[in-house]
């Protein structure tokens, strides 16, 4: 619909105040991928330290202070991502400066008060029975002071990607990573000769630390934007010309109104979790598994498949993040074409990452469970599971659009829907026995599915973006050479060598490398997608002119 020139490429990457969305997609994911490795190695020391029970006790106290946090927040960053953008984009400074400060007011509030309602629930939710063991309440304490810096912190941070400025998120979480790992592991050991219950409770304080690391570490980039802007836009900030001042409350509706619908598809994740919970080993038992039979399948799935599912998205997730504030500053501006553009990008990207590591988690399910989970039976369960990838991913960046361009309501009426089809499916498919686990890795994969597709149907509403076609059949064709060449590779390394680590590793790389050529042989990979990823794209296009591939374009 809107062709895109090499120009329009680089005009889109360009940004006055912040950076690309592709930019910040890169930034967000080498952020999100430092954080997941120094967690992993957080929780090798910790479970060391704690061993099973202590690690229980910590585990009681976490889902309460994560729900209190999400209801805290109730989708507020998201909001103030989107209005920030918006005010930005029509150069209404004292308005994004406006909506901060209220926004802030809110978030002080709504974390002072849920702080207080974590820290005097504690003794209620144990003598209740919703936690079971007694030892766990000095946990859930000293995590209650957390729920209000961690609300700050997200809403600090929501400001500051409307800015299109991804990297004081990305700084401020590895550095709260970082505060957050040391700290649990250093009281946890410091705290163990006082009983489980005070070490456990010593881990906690590691998100204490953490939230209140990263939220220094964002006062410092808002220090800076502020500098910013007075260099740009001068000390004496005024409402825009002809405009007046808008009232605070009008401010506060708009938010809700657009972080409710967030908050509520945030909530429906772990609903969603504690259906398959009441669901999926029920009807392992129906589908003739026994009790520790049915136990061992759901942890595969939820264990083990779901979490290499995520990982596999860590791309698209960052984006999902990076577009919403690049599509409402369109959206404000009334640059239709550039959103369609954006969207397009968004959209292509996805699959150009997704497909790929769909083949590789499909096609080496077994060696890849038995290399980091030593648990080769869940192959099955992680294989199937590997659809989700590409789905998820859609669903991610899809739902990042809607809500840049301002209807985050219709994500969140999807996820029900799906939601709706996953219990279905699950119900249905679990306990067919020749199934089993693989029916309910199948509702998963619908239930993402399901989501994306209506998504994209309502962004093609709304901007008349539909899916290429042509660009989607030629990554497919790349996928299937790719899926032949890991499968062979595999297979011939292991005759000859039969060392899983080196044959595993070796076929994902020269997956990648087959899969990159296809699509450069095939025209699947152009010098304009090229052009927008940040650092690697100019390093790819050098070398792709250098050997021929792409033309050499005169200065």
């Amino acid at each position: 619909m809107f062709p895109i020139s090499n120009q329009e490429v680089k005009e889109e990457k360009k940004s006055s105040k912040g950076e690309s969305f592709l930019k910040g997609t890169f930034i967000l994911t080498v952020a999100g991928f430092v954080v997941k490795v120094i967690g992993s190695l957080n929780w090798i020391f910790v479970s060391r330290i704690l061993g099973g029970e202590g690690i229980g006790l910590y585990q009681m106290a976490f889902p309460i202070y994560f729900f209190a946090m999400t209801v805290s927040q109730a989708g507020v960053p998201v909001a103030i991502s989107i209005i920030t953008a918006e005010k930005v984009a029509l150069k209404d400074i004292f308005g994004a400066r406006r909506v901060f400060h209220i926004s802030m007011a809110l978030m002080l509030v709504t974390g002072l008060v849920f702080s207080f309602l974590t820290y005097f629930a504690a003794d209620w939710l144990i003598d209740w029975q919703f936690v079971r063991d007694p030892r766990a309440y000095k946990s859930i304490v000293v995590l209650a002071p957390t729920v209000f810096f961690v609300t700050l912190l997200a809403s600090s941070r929501g400001y500051l990607q409307g800015w299109q400025r991804m990297t004081p998120t990305a700084v401020s979480q590895i550095v709260e990573q970082i505060f957050r790992v040391i700290t649990m592991i250093l009281l946890a050991e410091l705290l163990l000769p006082w009983g489980l219950d005070y070490a456990s409770a010593g881990a906690s304080l590691g998100a204490l630390a953490g939230a209140v690391t990263g939220l220094m570490v964002l006062v410092y980039f808002h220090w800076k934007l502020d500098r910013d802007i007075e260099r740009d836009y001068g000390n004496d900030l005024q409402p825009l010309p002809g405009k007046e001042c808008e009232p605070a409350w009008d401010i506060i509706k708009r938010i809700f109104k657009l972080s409710l619908p967030v908050s509520a598809a945030s909530i429906m994740l772990p609903v969603v979790s504690n259906l398959d919970l009441m669901i999926v080993p029920q009807r392992l038992e129906v589908a003739g598994y026994s009790v520790n039979e049915a136990t061992e399948l759901f942890g595969y799935l939820t264990g083990m498949a779901v979490p290499l599912v995520n990982l596999s998205c860590i791309i698209t997730a960052s984006m999902a993040m990076s577009i919403v504030p690049a599509i409402s500053e369109a959206r404000a501006l009334k640059d239709m074409k550039r959103v369609y553009n954006q969207t397009a990008a968004s959209v292509r990207i996805s699959n150009f990452v997704c497909f790929p590591a769909f083949v590789i988690v499909f096609v080496l399910a077994t060696p890849i469970s038995s290399l980091i989970y030593n648990a080769p039976g869940a192959g099955p369960a992680v294989m199937i599971s590997a659809v989700s990838i590409i789905l998820l991913g859609l669903h991610q960046v899809s739902t990042g659009i809607l809500q840049g361009l301002g209807h985050p309501t219709i994500p969140m009426v999807n996820m029900i829907l799906a939601a709706v089809a996953k219990v279905v499916l699950n119900w249905e498919l679990t306990a067919i026995p020749w199934l089993g686990i693989m029916g309910a890795a199948w509702a998963t994969a619908a239930d993402m599915g399901v989501a994306a597709i209506i998504n994209l149907i309502f962004i093609y509403k709304f901007i008349g973006y539909r899916m290429e076609i042509p660009q989607l059949l030629k990554t497919v064709i790349a996928s299937a050479v790719m899926a032949a060449a890991v499968y062979f590779f595999y297979d011939w390394t292991m005759a000859w060598w039969q060392i899983g680590v080196i044959s595993t590793f070796g076929a994902v790389f020269f997956g990648c490398a087959v899969y990159i050529a296809v699509m450069l042989l095939i025209g699947g990979l152009r010098e304009d997608d090229l052009e927008r990823m940040p650092m690697l794209g100019r390093i790819g296009i050098k070398f792709l002119r250098r050997i021929g591939v792409f033309k050499t374009t005169a200065n």
